[in-house]
C-alpha cells in the first residue's frame, strides 16, 4: 500500500485520536471520523488521502478503552499507523476491527514522505528519501484477519476462530 505519511509524536492519546467533546458523535461513527486526531493535527482529517499513514512515536493510543478511535481512523481511510509503539488495548482493539498497526522504528520518517508499505515482505520504502525500514513480516493468520475486516467480522463471516 502507498500513501503520504502524517507524524505525530509521543503519548498520542485516544483523547487526541476520537476527542472526547465530540462524544456525542459516537452514534454516527463516518461524522466522528471527519474529526479523527483533530486534537493532535487540526488539518489532518480534511489533508490526508485515503490510504495514507498515521505515523508516531511512543505509546500510539494510551488512555481509555473505548473502541471509537480505532474505528475513526479506520472509516477515514487511514491505510494504517506505524508507531514506535502502541498503548496495549489500542493495539488490541486495532486488531479487533481490522486497522494495520505496524509498530517500527518511524525515526527515519517524515511529515510529507511518500511510503509504500509490503506487509508481506515486511519493508517500509519510504519513497521520498530512497530508504528502506525493516519491519516484522505479517503472519499469514494476521493477513486473513485484517483481509476479514478485524477478529470481530472474521468470527462473524467464519462463526469461529477457524483461521
Amino acid at each position: 500500500m502507498k500513501g503520504k505519511a502524517f507524524k505525530f509524536g509521543d503519548n498520542i492519546s485516544t483523547d487526541h485520536i476520537a476527542p472526547g467533546r465530540l462524544f456525542h458523535l459516537r452514534s454516527n461513527l463516518p461524522e466522528f471520523a471527519k474529526h479523527v486526531l483533530e486534537d493532535a493535527d487540526p488539518n489532518f482529517a480534511s489533508a490526508m488521502n485515503k490510504g495514507d499513514f498515521v505515523v508516531a512515536g511512543n505509546n500510539f493510543g494510551l488512555g481509555s478503552s473505548r473502541e471509537h478511535a480505532p474505528q475513526i481512523i479506520k472509516i477515514a481511510g487511514v491505510g494504517a499507523v506505524l508507531a514506535k509503539s502502541f498503548a496495549r488495548i489500542f493495539y488490541r482493539n486495532a486488531i479487533n476491527i481490522g486497522l494495520l498497526a505496524i509498530e517500527c522504528d518511524t525515526d527515519g520518517i517524515d511529515a510529507g514522505d511518500e511510503l509504500d508499505l509490503d506487509i508481506e515482505k515486511g519493508i517500509i520504502n519510504n519513497i521520498t528519501k530512497g530508504t528502506i525500514t525493516q519491519i516484522e513480516p505479517l503472519p499469514p493468520v494476521m493477513i486473513k484477519l485484517l483481509n476479514d475486516g478485524g477478529l470481530v467480522a472474521h468470527i462473524k463471516k467464519n462463526g469461529d476462530f477457524n483461521l
